[in-house]
């Protein structure tokens, strides 16, 4: 039904109704134009709000598979988590886990960034310009032409209850390099370290979290370790808000725990804008 028609009509309506009134030739003449002018403005005040379907449209080329490349090895391509591109589309945000491990060199492994579609994958050396160990970040820089990249919103304005997507390949090439998106309720912004409740829980990475304590998102979604590194973004702006962390994050939170609570984590994005500050000043 046309929501314009049914807005007018049931305003005359009810002004036809109202005990004692009826409107004159003229007055329904300006009545009409007045709320043809307010519905107008009601139209041009609301935010834009688009559609998911076509939000993940946007979002996905700017969505890679990050990893290693052997040219020798079986398999060549291996591929660990989840990056986003950024900035002039030579850059790549992800979790600096994954790229913990050294390369062969004597193999000529390298840091590699995956794209396409399916079966259909395109290697892209890459490399690791700059980590943010502490909140497990990393800036890849890639090589060959610019790709798609997302804006980074400001995280600072997120608020608990807002519904956000995330991108990426939870398991992996396994199905194929195909992204799939989840939705997430920002359930709680919360610190990363939580006090103990005795010594032995004590390890490196939870004293360095309790030296410099930081937030994080919790989101109420499942997140595999493929998609480490996926962007959470917005659904009206397709803005990137946060960064997926389902390793070293969860660790740190769910240490106590047996089972995987399908509780998982962000990194807000604004650690990636202090990041691409001091790589690329």
């Amino acid at each position: 039904m046309n929501k314009k028609s049914l807005v007018l009509s049931g305003l005359y309506r009810i002004c036809g109704k109202l005990p004692g009134y009826t409107l004159q030739p003229s007055q329904l003449l300006v009545s009409k134009c007045h709320a043809r002018w307010a519905l107008i403005a009601l139209v041009l005040c609301s935010p834009a709000s688009a559609d998911v379907a076509d939000m993940v449209l946007n979002i996905k080329p700017g969505v890679v598979g990050v990893g290693t490349y052997n040219p020798t090895g079986s398999p060549r391509a291996n591929l660990q988590g989840t990056g986003f591109v950024v900035l002039d589309g030579r850059y790549v945000v992800s979790c600096a886990h994954i790229f913990s491990k050294l390369l062969d060199s004597e193999k000529k492994e390298t840091y590699a960034v995956f794209i396409g579609h399916d079966r259909q994958m395109e290697v892209r050396t890459a490399q690791l310009i700059a980590t943010d160990k502490a909140r497990d970040l990393a800036l890849l820089k890639i090589s060959g032409k610019p790709l798609p990249a997302l804006r980074l919103g400001d995280s600072t304005t997120a608020r608990e209850g807002w519904q956000l997507y995330f991108t990426g390949y939870p398991i992996g090439s396994v199905l194929g390099l195909n992204p799939s998106t989840h939705r997430a309720g920002l359930a709680a912004i919360i610190p990363i370290f939580t006090p103990l409740q005795n010594t032995s829980q004590l390890n490196a990475r939870t004293l360095r979290q309790a030296q410099d304590p930081y937030e994080v998102f919790e989101l109420d979604a499942i997140a595999y370790p493929g998609n480490s590194g996926s962007p959470v973004w917005h659904p009206d702006t397709g803005e990137v808000l946060g960064v997926v962390n389902s390793v070293y994050v969860k660790g740190a939170k769910e240490a106590a725990l047996s089972a995987p609570s399908g509780i998982s984590y962000a990194i807000p994005a604004k650690y990636v804008k202090h990041l691409l500050e001091q790589a690329l000043p």
